[in-house]
């Protein structure tokens, strides 16, 4: 048997994925090497998301990736177990419950929260760099707000409904947007004034958002204030306890729930396990990832410590995208004998949300805050997820953070996720399939199926220029003025070219088209498909200059059947959920990622 390449990616995160996928496409028809992707969870986190959970904007679902999906169809093999070793010169990787041999190794098993020895702080304060610590800062949230209401202790309330948010990078900051919001909500349902909840921001630089320019700072800073955030700046936090912090300045704030969002370092896994440091649980890699202990072995996105400039690239997404990228490309180099490409940095820009309806962003040097900002986030946030599952993604986030928004939490407000009965559009259905068929059938009493009986055109000498005979869906009688005066130059080339010398045929097809429609609307079957047909249908009556403005009403009326009208007492009820199972089980739906969940 020949011996394969074994190549091991340790942690799920953005870099795992990347170097999964980059490495899944050029091994994939290779029997010679062998992928495995190994996490202790069996979905991939949206970390930069977290503070969704955190603030009750979102369930959890809207920031798991099903690992398992993702790769179904692929040649990584996923295994779920947590890792507990790495022998550098057996080349093994030891979980819990076995070993794994590997050839080439990648390091991806991302961060944790760095404390800088500030004492208390650890034991009393809470992190959001899992979803389980998200999950548990919505649940004390909630918790802390029924007790806030049944409180009779003046100061035990007003602990109880001061919440401090520790840092102000990007991580503060979007706790601190989805809390402002979520505290309206909250007051509202336990009777609390809004007045007696205080919300902190406390950050020890003399700033908030560093990385961003100044203009976007004193702009995001002034949202929260607006919203009631107290921001306090140059106010480093010297110890935390039960009871509250206390500032360098010697101010104490009594708090029950103080989340820390100040610092990142990497793993300590990575340097526990024998790797050697660069700075803060960082592994020192060389210019190609490549760790310096063993070649062999690569880190990427949080784990990994490079200078760019006399400066550590980044704990972002896009570091740790591009740093999973290189690793698998340069993996890829050395098994085909080929050169290996130094890592590059080329990030794009920033976006921090301030809640769900405001954003401040600066990208490829263009600086924007309000509604572009957050609509641009919400395009980078999709662009990612096609490239991880394709379509089936873009609809799952579409429909979290649009179509089933509660509480009017988005951006465009609450006027995506406003849901209609599909009951009332039975009515509608059968009455709009009714005249198509009633159409149709006219059109057969005409004579419209008979050989030779040429209805739809007549074409005189090389002129060009055609002229209808009927009226489509009781829209072309002789007293009804056309939309068009003409068919358009174009449209009356394609009846020049094709449709006259093929008239029978296209004439056939029309009556066809319009029984079919008729048919599948009262039945409600492929509701959506015989809409997009009745469309077509009236696009082609219109461009044909036979179509007066009342015509129009099919094509509202076919928009509002598209939204699921089939699926009540329809066929469409039965038959859809069928064909999703079936394709959804085929080879190439599962490869390209074309379905939904």
């Amino acid at each position: 048997m020949e011996a394969k390449t074994k190549i091991v990616i340790l942690g799920a995160g953005y870099a795992g994925v990347e170097a999964a996928k980059v490495l899944n496409k050029k091994f994939k028809n290779d029997s010679s090497v062998k992928i495995t992707l190994i996490d202790q969870n069996p979905y991939h986190t949206l970390l930069t998301e977290l503070h969704e959970i955190a603030g009750h904007r979102t369930n959890k679902e809207s920031v798991m990736i099903d690992l398992y999906q993702v790769f179904k169809a692929t040649k990584v093999e996923l295994i779920t177990e947590k890792v507990i070793k790495v022998d550098q010169e057996k080349q093994l990787v030891t979980s819990e419950r076995t070993s794994y041999e590997y050839d080439y190794l990648v390091l991806g098993v991302g961060s944790e929260p760095a404390f800088f020895g500030v004492p208390g702080v650890k034991e009393n304060a809470f992190t959001i760099w899992s979803l389980k610590d998200a999950l548990k800062i919505r649940h004390h949230i909630e918790d802390v707000f029924r007790r806030a209401r049944a409180e009779k202790d003046p100061k035990k309330r007003e602990k109880l409904l001061t919440i401090i948010v520790a840092g102000s990078g990007f991580t503060g900051v979007e706790v601190v947007g989805e809390l402002m919001e979520w505290k309206k909500l909250l007051c509202a349902q336990h009777d609390i004034p809004e007045s007696e909840v205080t919300l902190y921001n406390v950050e020890a630089m003399p700033n908030i958002l560093p990385n961003l320019k100044a203009s976007l700072q004193t702009k995001a800073k002034n949202y929260m204030i607006k919203k009631g955030v107290k921001v306090l700046n140059g106010a480093a936090i010297v110890k935390a306890t039960e009871e509250g912090i206390v500032l360098k300045d010697g101010t104490e704030i009594s708090t029950d729930t103080l989340i820390w969002t100040c610092g990142v370092q990497g793993n300590s896994f990575c340097v526990e396990t024998g790797f050697t440091e660069g700075k803060r649980c960082r592994v020192l890699v060389n210019d190609y990832l490549q760790t310096v202990d063993k070649e062999n072995i690569y880190a990427v996105g949080d784990n990994a410590y490079y200078e760019i400039n006399g400066r550590p690239i980044p704990q972002i997404v896009e570091t740790a995208i591009q740093t999973g990228e290189c690793a698998a490309k340069n993996i890829i180099a050395d098994i085909k004998n080929k050169e290996k490409e130094k890592f590059q940095l080329n990030t794009h820009g920033f976006m921090v949300s301030v809640g769900s309806h405001y954003c401040v962003a600066e990208v490829m040097g263009v600086q924007m805050s309000g509604f572009i900002a957050m609509m641009m986030k919400h395009l980078v946030n999709m662009h990612y997820l096609w490239g991880v599952g394709g379509l089936r993604l873009i609809w799952n986030y579409l429909r979290h953070e649009f179509f089933h928004m509660e509480d009017r939490r988005s951006f465009v407000g609450g006027h995506l996720s406003q849901r209609t009965q599909s009951l009332w559009l039975i009515p509608l259905r059968i009455y709009v399939g009714i005249l198509w068929l009633i159409e149709g059938i006219n059109k057969v009493n005409d004579g419209w199926l008979e050989p030779g009986n040429i209805k739809i055109v007549q074409v005189a000498g090389n002129s060009g220029a055609s002229q209808a005979a009927e009226g489509a869906a009781g829209a072309a009688q002789t007293w009804v003025t056309p939309i068009l005066s003409a068919p358009p130059a174009v449209y009356q080339w394609f009846m020049d070219t094709v449709v006259t010398p093929n008239a029978m045929l296209f004439q056939t097809s029309v009556v066809v088209m319009e029984i079919l429609i008729g048919l599948a609307l009262i039945a409600g079957l492929f509701t959506f498909l015989a809409s997009i047909a009745s469309m077509g249908l009236v696009a082609n009556f219109i461009l044909s200059a036979m179509a007066g403005y009342d015509i129009l009403w099919y094509v509202f009326a076919a928009i509002v059947l598209m939204g699921g009208a089939g699926r009540t007492f329809g066929l469409d009820h039965y038959v859809i959920p069928w064909i999703k199972k079936w394709w959804t089980g085929t080879k190439f739906a599962r490869e390209h990622q074309l379905y939904f969940d």
